[in-house]
């Protein structure tokens, strides 16, 4: 069999409540894992807290300059600016923080690991993105009816620095994106960080060629803008997750139709799929078998089957046998 990954889209929600089902004994429970410690996840979390790093380095750098340009050139701009590189630095450490705390290992009280701490920050990370880019709006409007004065070559001389930095610090990040949601929500940040040194240079300079002020704060709003659709779609990712929602990757009634028509098979109920921290996928059900089948040969098949097919490789499955099936219909 062929190994295909479905693309779907679609999202769901699950709880874990049993419905009411009553099952009889004799039940066969399955396992199938490919997980442990010191594995894929460790090295990319690793990976991701060193590109956080450089990124949280060259940001406080920059957010230094921004405080000492604010102060020797009289610039709100640059000050505004600062507020917004001090909210990113701080989303950052905290995303840092995150990642070492995710490492840990699973214990007693949390079975799970501490990996949903990469998925918290994440969620902070947007919440504030959505904090400031509303701030952003807010001023910008402010400022179109009672423009602030952009002057100074200094100014933007200390903006060149800070896009600089901040296109350093966006291709450390754009490395890790794939592989962790704090490395995205980080990358955001920067980006965003980016346009707005960006935009300080060409509003300035525009300005400067015009003698409109108004300029500098449509800039502002433009950027803000066009990173909120970004920020909306981490937000609803990291929500999905700590939701335990459905892997956006995966649609629940694909999957369980494979395992309803798979040999052997009579029925499946109460089957969820979810996510610990995004990059994982875990499964659990319950399978009716036909008379007569021999579960440990159906668990295997089932577990070869969800890896191949869908990439689950977290499969707990408990095993029932069922009344006779034939073509999905039971018989009384």
């Amino acid at each position: 069999m062929n190994a295909h990954t479905h693309d779907h889209g679609h999202d769901h929600d699950h709880g874990h409540d049993h419905h009411g089902h009553s099952h009889g004994h004799g039940h066969s429970h399955g396992h199938g894992h490919s997980h442990g410690p010191g594995g894929h996840h460790d090295h990319a979390a690793g990976a991701s807290g060193r590109r956080i790093a450089i990124a949280l380095g060259l940001n406080l750098s920059i957010l230094g300059a921004e405080l000492f340009g604010a102060w020797a050139f009289g610039s709100l701009a640059l000050l505004s600016d600062a507020a917004h590189m001090f909210t990113d630095a701080a989303a950052l450490g905290i995303a840092l923080a995150a990642l070492a705390i995710a490492k840990r290992p699973a214990d007693e009280q949390r079975t799970f690991g501490y990996r949903r701490f990469e998925i918290l920050a994440a969620a902070f990370n947007a919440v504030a993105l959505f904090i400031v880019a509303g701030f952003v709006l807010v001023e910008g409007v402010r400022r179109f009816f009672d423009p602030v004065p952009v002057v100074s070559l200094g100014m933007i001389a200390v903006a060149a620095l800070g896009l600089v930095a901040n296109v350093a610090a966006m291709a450390v990040l754009s490395g890790g994106r794939g592989d962790s949601m704090t490395v995205r929500g980080a990358y955001i940040e920067v980006m965003a960080d980016a346009l707005g040194s960006l935009a300080v240079i060409i509003g300035a300079i525009a300005i400067r060629l015009t003698g409109f002020q108004w300029i500098d704060p449509v800039i502002g709003m433009a950027i803000a803008l066009w990173v909120l659709p970004r920020t909306w779609s981490l937000l609803r990712d990291t929500t999905q997750i700590l939701l335990e929602g459905v892997p956006s990757r995966l649609s629940l009634a694909e999957v369980r139709g494979a395992i309803a028509i798979a040999e052997g098979v009579c029925g499946v109920h109460d089957l969820h799929l979810w996510s610990v921290a995004g990059d994982d996928v875990s499964l659990t059900a319950h399978v009716e078998l036909d008379d007569g089948r021999e579960p440990e040969g159906v668990r295997v098949g089932l577990i070869r089957m969800l890896d191949e097919r869908f990439s689950v490789r977290h499969v707990t499955l408990q095993l029932e046998q069922g009344p006779c099936c034939e073509n999905g219909h039971l018989h009384p």
